[in-house]
């Protein structure tokens, strides 16, 4: 059993920046890929970024390639996403997920345990 909090949420102006993070509480927290995922009001659920149980490997939705970057703390037990130029687009409740097989990271589906997520606004 993997428990996650996100924290870092928030209003931001376009072009601002900030720094979401995700504390995990439970067993063998370094074994799980992770991935944020985001919803917006009235949208579907999409996929954000992932990163692989070591940190080798990230991915990204192509809507926030070069401006996104997540990474993780097997140490902290904490995956962070840093998010600049942000964009009001990018307004929504952002949600970290967990993945013991760690495979189809865009999918969410394949996530075993979610968040209750953190909302950010980015205004115009």
């Amino acid at each position: 059993q993997v428990q996650l909090v996100e924290s870092g949420g928030g209003l931001v102006q376009a072009g601002g920046s900030l720094r979401l993070s995700c504390a995990a509480s439970g067993r063998a927290f370094s074994s799980y890929a992770m991935g944020w995922f985001r919803r917006a009001p009235g949208k579907e659920r999409e996929f954000v970024a992932a990163i692989t149980w070591s940190g080798g490997n990230t991915y990204y939705a192509d809507s926030v390639k070069g401006r996104f970057t997540i990474s993780r703390d097997n140490a902290k037990n904490t995956v962070y996403l840093q998010m600049n130029s942000l964009k009001p687009e990018d307004t929504a409740v952002y949600y970290c997920a967990a993945d013991r097989q760690g495979v189809e990271l865009g999918y969410a589906y394949r996530y075993d345990y979610w968040g209750q997520g953190t909302q950010v606004t980015v205004s115009s």
